[in-house]
């Protein structure tokens, strides 16, 4: 891969989470929705922005008239190849200011404050921490492509974009658009209610055996979630005890109680509920660590081995012919 080039970038919450971890903002991470009824997008709740993989086409051209100019939404047009997915990423770091982003994002949103779409996507393109961090997912090649091609006619092209509500306006960032568009009025309370026949309706625009869309959602640090929980349940288990044991009354979460044990088993339980979401979080991240592993991991120096060794005993030309047979038959 040449310097300036920027990789493809699968879409799997593993990757775009450690991506994010990357760019040294913390306090939050990606998770994958496979449903957009209101009772999945509230089991991942706050729900800082959407990211939406599609089949890309011409009729993906056609839409909405862009709300150029617009000062509250940070926008920036695509001006590389492959770089849709840190630019579905960024699209929401940068415009949800309750994120921490990090001393780099920071510097790079004050920098970038005045620029317009164009030069914003070309100051993108153009940071090196973020298009390092990009291309670490960058899959080992065999042989450096000076000018990588660019996807044939008849070769399925996969983009990119963003939904997320800002300054009272549900928006779609879309880098091949001309800017950010307008989806109408939302609160942070509603907006989810209403980006769902948004998507709902891309999605209908294709045949029905199109099956190939994934939904991504940026959400809060599940792990400072299950981390605050759990202080706050231990805190008023041990107001609980504290009352058991002096055999008074006082008042706990805004409610006068005794010495109840009904209230301290049911405390209890709520902590072990926590524990158990808390160890299956950490098991989640150690499993996307390990694949992330996987993915960046060179395996060609093998590969030229093994097949070194196969042609060394004279089993190389075999295996080819037998190959080259299935594939006919």
């Amino acid at each position: 891969m040449s310097s300036g080039s920027w990789t493809t970038i699968e879409s799997d919450p593993g990757v775009f989470t450690e991506l994010i971890e990357l760019f040294g903002t913390k306090g939050v991470q990606v998770e994958e929705i496979y449903s957009l009824d209101r009772e999945t997008l509230n089991g991942v709740a706050p729900v800082y922005g959407l990211i939406f993989l599609f089949k890309w086409n011409q009729e993906s051209k056609k839409r909405k008239a862009a709300d150029e100019d617009n000062p509250d939404v940070f926008f920036a047009s695509q001006v590389v190849n492959n770089a849709c997915a840190t630019q579905a990423l960024l699209s929401i770091l940068l415009n949800r200011p309750e994120i921490e982003l990090g001393d780099e994002l920071t510097k790079f949103k004050q920098f970038t404050a005045d620029f317009s779409p164009d030069m914003k996507g070309l100051a993108i393109s153009n940071c090196e921490s973020i298009r390092n961090a990009h291309n670490s997912f960058a899959r080992p090649e065999p042989f450096a492509m000076e000018d990588p091609r660019s996807a044939s006619p008849d070769q399925d092209v996969y983009h990119f974009i963003s939904y997320l509500p800002v300054a009272g306006h549900l928006y779609e960032l879309d880098g091949l658009q001309k800017g950010p568009i307008n989806h109408g009025e939302c609160t942070s309370e509603d907006w989810l209610d209403k980006v769902c026949p948004v998507i709902m309706q891309r999605i209908e625009q294709y045949s029905q055996n199109e099956i190939r869309f994934n939904l991504l959602a940026l959400i809060k640090n599940r792990m400072d979630t299950y981390t605050a929980k759990l202080e706050a349940l231990e805190k008023k288990r041990a107001e609980l005890g504290a009352v058991k044991k002096e055999g008074t009354s006082m008042e706990v979460d805004g409610e006068n109680t005794s010495s109840d044990p009904a209230l301290l088993k049911e405390v209890d339980q709520e902590v072990a509920v926590v524990k158990e979401q808390m160890a299956l979080e950490r098991e989640k991240r150690s499993k996307w660590r390990d694949e992330n592993i996987r993915r960046k991991h060179n395996y060609i120096p093998f590969l030229f081995n093994f097949l070194k060794i196969l042609a060394e005993k004279k089993q190389l030309k075999s295996l080819i012919e037998k190959a080259q047979q299935l594939q006919q038959s």
